[in-house]
């Protein structure tokens, strides 16, 4: 048979083959149907424009998920092995499909989509009402996840209903598909789809409409039409098209005329055609079938995405005629497709970095899908933060946030390593072509200051968002390139192309820096000084930031020396050798109030650690003497082979980081049911009130009570040394050093596996158990609404499990390490 539909726009026909791919789509065929709520009278156009103030939603994710695409040449291309580019990017969270992107990586179209059921004793609402689980679709027999699509199952926490939503994204379309099953389990429940897009990655300006798309003939449960959700902003479009169509259909401005508010009485009261003319935050409303007390209703929805209308409802409609079954089995790589088994198929080394696991490598299959998952599918390499804006549920969302779905360098470089740790050796050598777009050139728009620095933050585009320099964002791109380089990805002929385009002009402004001139930016930077450390928010001489400098230089002299350059080579070496000299004059106490008073500072912002000079006042939190803050950033020195993990410095820092007899307020580690846990630094305010309870920078103001919770990475990090501590303290013994490798391996390993929520995504943060817990309860370990999955977190997981595995630390310089730590 033919399915004909009309579009509410215009005479534009589709047509749609084959209706075996129907099948499946139906309520239970045997159960007889339920009396239809009552159908509310149809209005034109919504009241209430434009809405109420628009936010983004928790950013506390447990599923994130696109389709798998194959490059051509190293490019995303149509054409290739998985045939055209899916630009489509999903989140779930509370167990409801939030944030989901289309065009670009950071484009959102979608806040969330959910279900409001009015029942007996009243209305439950999805995510807010309910428990919820994550399971991942398609896994190994060990349990181990082969694709990011997501059965998603939400209880009522009365007991009344429950609903199973299968989620993933259809590879040869821009499309997302929700395949949902209702389970009345107590008493009657009507059921209501609520969609409310965010287009063009606001929350604003959307407009919003619906059809009924007529059938020639009725479908098997006897439904004669299908129905069409609509938004749009601009030249950007969404189609919601259901396998059947609703009971009644309503689109409202968010607080005013959206269907949620209108069924606060249980009723849908009142329907509209459309908001009209003019946009706002909007909600689409459809009602489904009422059930009884062990009904089951089963109902697919395809959300398409185009530049019009009809681009918009063909993308929507097109896995239908697929088979949605068929559209999975894609996405999957299932048998000769090629998807994501394929991508999982090509990490050589996961299976043996799995190995080291203590979870049967669950998360470190997961974590492979998520590094991979984060990366832009028009700009080949470009790896962002986070699939997510941080505590989203307060950020508002009426002009365009990247969030930390952005380019920052560093976080960009833990996560193209961790991808050439598992073996993957395609994405990182495009990431490495990809870095000269986000480095800051004499074409730079709007530059009039010095070049060869790296830009702090970026769309993946290159569009500039922040400008602040930091040095490690300038040496990571180098460090980077000298691994894939030595790995035998770059050649040395492309090596000395990228020496002269990007390497070089990095490498001269770790030694000379220069005056800044772009935007508000017009400091002096003076390597080894940076405008900020790693943590973005504070200038001075920084520990972690001068280890990645001097790494930086000490790889630049080697491919210098290899690209005919032995002036260059000879003037950064003596630039990195003058940094390490002074490392402990510049950043180590010896007066210091903590401990015996020696010990590494976070940041000093002059070359006298000992002056009890304040650093600046950050996040909320008053300024405190530089040497009343530590933090882990030493241990960096480490990791890169600038300091011997016995190292005096070294050792003499370690108990006043560990110290957990200090104050909360200048204390930063926190065992969490035996796993050693760390906050960014002591006085931290990125995170969560204490007092209230509050998220972190409602209504863009700093607070005092804001504190900065447990960063799991920093578990990885310390294993790291723990692992780089053992290696040289080595014996004969070969019993003995296994003993510590399976320490390490149970103490850090499983510590970090630990902080995984049920999704198996790691968070950038978890709760510490210090102040309120806030309105979602947390318990200590749990993460929280900063941002998950971040790639930094899985990245590090990825490299602790490959150090293991090499018995050697996977970021260890070996030119770095036998000038210095040996």
């Amino acid at each position: 048979m033919r399915l004909i539909f009309s579009l509410l726009a215009g005479a534009a026909l589709i047509a749609l083959g084959g209706c075996s791919t129907l099948q499946g789509l139906i309520p239970d065929a045997d159960a007889p149907p339920a009396p239809p709520p009552p159908v509310p009278e149809v209005s034109a156009v919504a009241p209430g424009a434009p809405g109420a103030a628009p936010t983004w939603v928790n950013a506390a994710k447990t599923g994130a998920g696109a389709a798998y695409e194959a490059y051509v040449d190293g490019r995303y291309r149509d054409g290739g092995p998985t045939g055209d580019v899916t630009r489509v990017w999903f989140s779930i969270a509370d167990g409801v499909l939030t944030e989901t992107m289309y065009g670009l990586i950071h484009e959102a179209q979608i806040k969330q989509l959910r279900f409001a059921v009015v029942t007996e004793s009243g209305l439950s609402v999805e995510g807010t009402d309910t428990t919820h689980r994550t399971e991942y679709l398609h896994r190994d027999a060990q349990g181990r996840p082969l694709s990011p699509a997501y059965r998603i199952i939400t209880t009522d926490r009365q007991g009344r209903y429950e609903i199973e939503k299968r989620i993933y994204a259809s590879p040869d379309d821009q499309a997302l598909v929700v395949r949902t099953t209702i389970r009345a389990l107590r008493g009657e429940i009507t059921p209501y789809l609520l969609l409310e897009p965010h287009m063009a990655n606001t929350g604003v300006g959307d407009r919003g409409w619906h059809s009924t798309a007529p059938l020639s003939q009725p479908t098997p449960d006897g439904s004669t039409s299908y129905s069409v959700f609509h938004a749009a902003e601009g030249d950007v479009q969404l189609a919601l098209w259901a396998s059947a169509a609703f009971e009644a259909q309503s689109v409202g401005f968010v607080g005013v005329s959206d269907g949620l508010t209108d069924l606060a009485d249980g009723r849908l009261d009142h329907a509209y055609a459309s908001t009209g003319p003019e946009g706002g935050n909007i909600m689409l409303t459809g009602a489904l079938p009422r059930l009884q007390a062990g009904e089951t209703l089963s109902r697919d929805f395809v959300i398409g995405f185009g530049d019009s209308e009809p681009g918009a409802v063909r993308e929507a409609t097109r896995p239908f005629v697929t088979g949605l079954d068929e559209v999975l089995r894609r996405f999957n790589g299932e048998g000769d497709r090629v998807g994501w088994e394929d991508y999982i198929a090509s990490l050589d080394q996961l299976p043996r970095l799995a190995e080291q696991s203590t979870d049967g490598g669950k998360l470190a299959y997961a974590s492979a899908l998520m590094l991979k998952v984060q990366e832009d599918r028009t700009h080949a390499g470009a790896l962002i933060a986070s699939l997510s804006n941080p505590w989203g549920d307060t950020v508002d969302a009426t002009n365009p946030s990247t969030g930390y779905k952005a380019v920052w360098p560093r976080d960009f470089y833990q996560v193209a390593m961790a991808l050439l740790a598992l073996g993957d050796r395609e994405t990182p050598l495009a990431a490495f072509r990809y870095l000269p777009q986000v480095q800051v050139r004499a074409d730079t728009p709007g530059n009039s200051g010095a070049t060869g620095w790296f830009l702090q933050k970026t769309h993946v585009d290159g569009e500039i968002e922040w400008v602040g320099v930091q040095l490690d964002q300038t040496a990571m791109p180098i460090m980077l390139g000298w691994k894939l380089w030595k790995a035998g990805l770059v050649s040395d002929a492309e090596m000395r192309t990228m020496y002269g385009q990007m390497i070089k002009p990095a490498a001269d402004f770790l030694v000379d820096g220069g005056t800044v001139g772009l935007l508000w930016n017009d400091r002096r930077v003076t390597p080894p000084w940076t405008q900020q450390e790693r943590w973005e928010e504070q200038e001075g001489y920084s520990p972690s930031t001068t280890a990645a400098v001097i790494t930086g230089l000490t790889t630049a002299a080697d491919i210098a020396r290899a690209s005919r350059d032995p002036a260059s080579a000879a003037r950064y070496q003596a630039a990195a050798d003058d940094y390490e000299a002074r490392i402990e004059a510049r950043m180590f106490t010896t007066t210091g109030p903590w401990g015996d008073g020696d010990y590494f500072v976070r940041i000093t912002r002059n070359e006298d650690p000992d002056d009890h000079a304040p650093i600046g006042e950050n996040n909320g939190q008053p300024a405190h003497a530089e040497d009343r803050i530590v933090d882990g950033g030493f241990l960096e020195l480490v990791r890169y082979g600038v300091r011997a993990p016995d190292a005096r410095s070294i050792l003499a820092s370690l108990p006043e980081y560990d110290d957990q007899t200090r104050e909360d307020r200048f204390r930063v580690r926190y065992d969490i049911n035996g796993v050693p846990a760390f906050r960014r630094y002591g006085n931290d305010g990125y995170g969560e009130q204490t007092d209230t309870g509050e998220n972190y920078g409602v209504g863009g103001e700093m607070h005092p009570g804001q504190r900065g919770r447990l960063w799991p990475f920093f578990t990885g990090e310390r294993g790291h040394y723990e692992l780089a501590a053992t290696l040289h303290n080595r014996s004969a013994d070969t019993g003995w050093t296994q003993a510590h490798l399976n320490g390490i391996r149970q103490t850090y390993v499983r510590g970090m596996e630990s902080f995984a929520n049920g999704g198996l995504l790691l968070p950038e943060q978890a709760w510490d158990g210090v102040g309120d817990d806030t309105a979602h309860d947390y318990r200590p370990g749990q993460g929280t609404n900063s941002a998950t999955p971040l790639a930094w977190t899985h990245a590090e997981y990825i490299k602790l499990l490959r150090s293991l595995a090499d018995r050697a630390v996977w970021d260890r310089y070996a030119p770095v390490e036998e000038r210095y730590a040996r």
